[in-house]
């Protein structure tokens, strides 16, 4: 299964918000730290924020943090949330399927089958599981030996 860019890139967007979770980080900074269009990221922002992953504040001194504890965001609930389709074959979309073995073929099932598997491994982690090597997290997307975050992500 392949997700799109929108979701891995709201992924990324999260685990920035749960290394810096202490402060308000913008948009910018994010853009410049993950290598990320900022076009992108104001609408992947805005769709985290209507879903309550992120607490958004406009203005000169606003930002963005996690909208709730790393430890309660799972990435099965994110990777559902913003991927917007999991139709993996025509049969799985029952108003629009034209396929006609349908009633006879064991593919959608399989399938199926798979698809509840690979939720059930992603609800098993949380943002604070993925984001727990804080500390190599910083370096990567720049932060100094003084700014990197001095309290670990509550784990589940």
């Amino acid at each position: 299964m392949r997700l799109t860019d929108f979701t891995d890139y709201s992924l990324r967007v999260l685990m920035y918000a749960a290394v810096r979770s202490d402060e308000l980080v913008t948009i910018g900074e994010i853009s410049e730290a993950l290598g990320i269009a900022r076009g992108h990221l104001v609408k992947i922002v805005h769709a985290l924020g209507r879903a309550g992953y992120l607490s958004t504040t406009r203005g000169r001194t606003g930002g963005l943090k996690l909208g709730r504890p790393a430890s309660r965001i799972t990435v099965g609930d994110v990777v559902r949330t913003m991927e917007p389709d999991f139709r993996m074959v025509e049969c799985f979309d029952t108003e629009g399927n034209a396929c006609v073995i349908t009633a006879a073929c064991g593919l959608r099932g399989v399938l199926g089958s798979a698809l509840r598997a690979y939720f059930e491994v992603l609800d098993k982690f949380t943002l604070a599981d993925i984001a727990a090597e804080q500390g190599k997290l910083s370096r990567l997307i720049g932060l100094s030996v003084n700014e990197q975050p001095l309290v670990r992500l509550a784990r589940k």
